[in-house]
């Protein structure tokens, strides 16, 4: 049997691009974007590679923007059906709340990347979600999420955002057979690291994080994950 269609935003690197190959994995159709089709194609060659019967669909888009995110999601609507959405998209700008531009931008610049592109996004396939009545739809949070950090800025506001973005999610749609998971992973070894003086395995594997979201989707629809916590083993950085 044909299966629906794996969405994941930011899929050309990191946790992205661990989701992404997990899907493939196990035989979903899967679509992703990044700002870089360069990116999209280097992951193109690789998943070809590994999986060569696989089918991944890509396109460049920032999502940040909003014309960008309904770009994106046209194109998702015109390949088939969702049975699942993982808003991944984000990015990190450390620093504190009191050093940024008095202007406001790297809030907004935050909101527009962190949470915004998840919510443009969402709307938009929602609707077919709805009409399925069934899928399941992540948000890749943070410990940022839950846990003030010094360094935090704009980026814990927009990551606390997004948590209650999620939290929102679950309880409009609990009856309605759609699932919801907010996935909060502590520090994990991905480009926002580089870098950093500190060993490979003091940080959480990215293919660890796709891997407790394959197996939080593969439970029953009589279940739901509400939120996935994952931490380094030896606590946060």
């Amino acid at each position: 049997m044909q299966k629906n269609i794996v969405v994941v935003t930011g899929g050309s690197k990191g946790i992205g691009r661990a989701l992404v190959g997990r899907f493939l994995q196990a035989g979903y159709p899967v679509v992703t974007c990044a700002r870089s089709g360069a990116d999209l194609e280097a992951l193109h060659q690789a998943m070809r590679a590994a999986l060569p019967d696989a089918v991944l669909h890509t396109l460049p888009a920032d999502l940040s923007q909003q014309a960008e995110a309904r770009r994106f999601t046209d194109f998702v609507q015109s390949l088939g059906s969702v049975d699942v959405l993982i808003n991944n998209t984000g990015s990190f700008l450390p620093g504190r709340l009191q050093d940024e531009p008095q202007d406001g931008s790297q809030l907004r610049q935050m909101l527009a990347v962190n949470l915004l592109s998840a919510y443009d996004v969402t709307l938009a396939l929602l609707p077919g979600l709805l009409a399925q009545g069934a899928g399941h739809i992540f948000t890749i949070c943070s410990t940022a999420s839950i846990t003030p950090y010094p360094n935090g800025g704009s980026y814990g506001i927009a990551k606390h955002a997004l948590l209650g973005f999620t939290k929102n999610l679950r309880e409009e749609l609990k009856d309605q057979g759609i699932r919801v998971t907010a996935v909060l992973p502590g520090a994990t070894l991905t480009a926002s690291w580089e870098g950093v003086d500190l060993p490979a395995e003091r940080f959480i594997r990215a293919e660890d994080v796709a891997e407790a979201v394959f197996a939080t989707y593969s439970l029953s629809p009589q279940a739901v994950v509400e939120e996935l916590l994952i931490r380094p083993q030896l606590g946060d950085l």
